[in-house]
């Protein structure tokens, strides 16, 4: 396995370069590997199209399945998500960065095409020093767990390189990532804030700090643009294969 596209980025001290390498590829619109607190993510620059059509490519899965979009700061909110309540902004400071995920109406003057997301956009901030490092150089990135669709998330800057290979020309190797829980996710895009996946933040924590209704009944209908993760984050579409948890 060639070494070349994986830099090394476990030093604050000496990772600039690899940060900048990272930048300057979403910059060109290719792909980047890097880490995050749950696994590997693979990240695009969220207003380039062909940039998420190409991460979806590189995993082998469908428009019907969108990203969630990674975010360097809470006040990065309102330039994304549109009608944003009171209590979500209450969530996201009290657990960003953290496994939160919010599942907003995105801003419909932006021009980005995530897939098909009904309007809607998941958002999260994320708790690892490298994913924020690069998310305050970049801004906004769609970024899937870094596995092919159907196989284990990758935990590992290597693990990631055997999966995906020649489509990522970086990956960021900041250690091996945690894995364990996925985030919990809330849905803001109705009259209530309705949790869609219990997983890092228990539902006693979420009332804590703002109204929340517990999940719906597997039965019921799940709601628009949910992240792409696997049975044990959101629900896969019927035809896609299981997924692990997407960062």
């Amino acid at each position: 396995m060639s070494l070349i596209r994986i830099k090394d980025a476990t030093d604050p001290a000496t990772w600039g370069p690899a940060i900048d390498e990272a930048v300057n590829a979403v910059g060109r619109g290719e792909l980047v590997v890097l880490p995050t607190d749950t696994v590997y993510g693979i990240g695009a620059d969220a207003f380039d199209p062909r940039a998420v059509q190409g991460l979806l490519d590189a995993k082998g899965r469908g428009r019907q399945m969108p990203p969630p979009v990674l975010i360097p700061d809470v006040r990065t909110l309102d330039g994304l998500a549109t009608d944003v309540p009171d209590a979500v902004r209450a969530l996201a400071e009290a657990f960003w960065p953290g496994g939160l995920t919010v599942i907003l109406r995105a801003q419909p003057s932006l021009a980005w095409d995530l897939g098909e997301t009904r309007g809607t956009v998941a958002l999260r901030m994320p708790d690892h020093p490298v994913a924020l490092a690069l998310l305050r150089r970049t801004g906004p990135l769609a970024v899937s767990s870094a596995n092919l669709t159907g196989r284990p998330a990758a935990t590992t800057a290597a693990e990631a390189y055997r999966q995906l290979g020649a489509k990522v020309p970086v990956f960021l190797d900041g250690g091996t990532a945690p894995g364990g829980v996925a985030s919990t996710i809330v849905d803001a895009t109705g009259d209530v804030l309705r949790v869609v996946r219990l997983g890092a933040i228990d539902l006693a924590a979420l009332a804590a700090v703002a109204p929340v209704m517990a999940p719906r009944p597997a039965a019921d209908a799940v709601p628009p643009a949910q992240p792409d993760d696997a049975p044990t984050d959101d629900a896969p579409a019927d035809d896609a294969p299981p997924e692990a948890p997407a960062p």
